[in-house]
C-alpha cells in the first residue's frame, strides 16, 4: 500500500511556497503522494481565499524528485479537454513521470459551475466528463486524433510531447459510494476514489463498504476486460501516527493507496496541523 496527503487549494494552501513546503516533507517523511483539490469557488459565502491547483502542484514538482503529485479532483467538465492536456502532459514532464489526474463531476455544482452560467445537471455534467476523458486519453497518445462529441469536438489534431507514463498519465476517477455510474467510470480507466461514509468527518471508512467498493469495481474491471490490467483503489480520512491495524484489513480487501486527510473544519486548511500529522508519517502495520 501507499500512502498520500491530500490538501485543498485554499486558505493556508492559496500560497504556492506553502504547498512547496509541505510537499518536502510529503517527501521527507515518507509519503508516497501529495494531492491538492481543484476549486474554483468553494463555499462562496465564504469568499476563500483561493488558487489555482495546477500552479500548486508545479511550486511542489520543483522541490521534489519521489513523490506523486495530482489533482483530487478535476472536474473535467468545466475545463476544456485541450488545455487540461497540455496542462498535465507538461507537469508530467516536468515530474519526469510522476503526476497522477484524479477526476470527477466536482461540488458543489451550483459554486463550481452555477455561478458562472455553467450547465449544473448531473446527467450533462457526466457526458462533458466523459467525452474529455475520452479526448484526453486521444491526445495523450500523441497521434493524429479526430471526435465528434456531444460536447466536445476535436478535428485533425496531433498533441505533442507526449506524457512521460505510457500509455497515458493515470486517470483516477471518484464519486460517491454507493452510486454505481462513478464507480463504472472508474472501472474503465487507472483508479477508483469512492466517498465512503464518514468521509466528511475524515472517518476511517467502514471495512464493509470498502469490501462492496472493491467487489462491485473488480466484477466491473472483469466485465471490461481489464481484470489483469493496473487499476489503484483509494480510500482516506485521518489516521493514527504510527501502527495501525486497520490496514492489514484494508489491503485484503484491495485498497493500494490510503489518502491522509483532515476533517472538514477549522483543521481543513490549517497548514500547521496538517504539517504535525505529515511529519509523524505514513501509519504503519504492527
Amino acid at each position: 500500500m501507499r500512502f498520500s496527503v491530500n490538501i485543498p487549494n485554499f486558505g493556508d494552501f492559496a500560497d504556492p511556497e506553502a504547498v512547496a513546503v509541505l510537499a518536502q516533507a510529503v517527501e521527507h517523511a515518507g509519503w508516497d503522494g501529495l494531492f491538492v483539490w481543484d476549486h474554483v469557488v468553494h463555499e462562496k459565502n465564504l469568499a476563500r481565499d483561493i488558487a489555482d491547483p495546477w500552479i500548486l502542484l508545479t511550486a511542489a514538482a520543483m522541490v521534489t524528485s519521489r513523490i506523486r503529485l495530482g489533482t483530487m479532483i478535476t472536474p473535467v467538465a468545466r475545463r476544456r479537454p485541450q488545455k487540461l492536456a497540455r496542462e498535465v502532459t507538461t507537469l508530467d514532464r516536468l515530474t519526469g513521470g510522476r503526476m497522477v489526474l484524479g477526476v470527477g463531476l466536482g461540488e458543489p455544482m451550483e459554486d463550481e459551475y452555477g455561478s458562472f452560467g455553467e450547465p449544473t445537471s448531473r446527467r450533462v455534467l457526466a457526458e462533458r466528463l466523459d467525452e474529455g476523458l475520452t479526448v484526453l486519453d486521444r491526445l495523450w497518445s500523441g497521434e493524429r486524433t479526430t471526435y465528434e462529441g456531444k460536447h466536445v469536438t476535436v478535428r485533425d489534431v496531433m498533441f505533442r510531447p507526449t506524457p512521460v507514463q505510457r500509455p497515458r498519465v493515470p486517470i483516477w476517477v471518484g464519486g460517491r459510494w454507493p452510486n454505481l455510474p462513478p464507480m463504472r467510470r472508474a472501472a474503465r480507466w487507472d483508479g477508483a476514489m469512492p466517498m465512503l461514509s464518514g468521509a466528511w468527518q475524515a472517518e476511517p471508512p467502514p471495512l464493509e463498504e470498502v469490501t462492496a467498493a472493491g467487489t462491485f469495481l473488480q466484477s466491473a474491471r472483469a466485465e471490461a476486460g481489464l481484470a489483469d490490467e493496473p487499476f489503484d483503489f483509494i480510500v482516506g480520512g485521518s489516521s493514527p501516527d504510527g501502527e495501525w491495524p486497520v490496514l492489514q484489513s484494508l489491503a485484503d480487501a484491495g485498497v493500494t493507496w490510503w489518502d491522509e486527510r483532515m476533517p472538514f473544519g477549522e483543521l481543513l486548511d490549517n497548514a500547521d496541523a496538517i504539517r504535525r500529522r505529515v511529519d509523524q508519517g505514513p501509519p504503519r502495520l504492527p
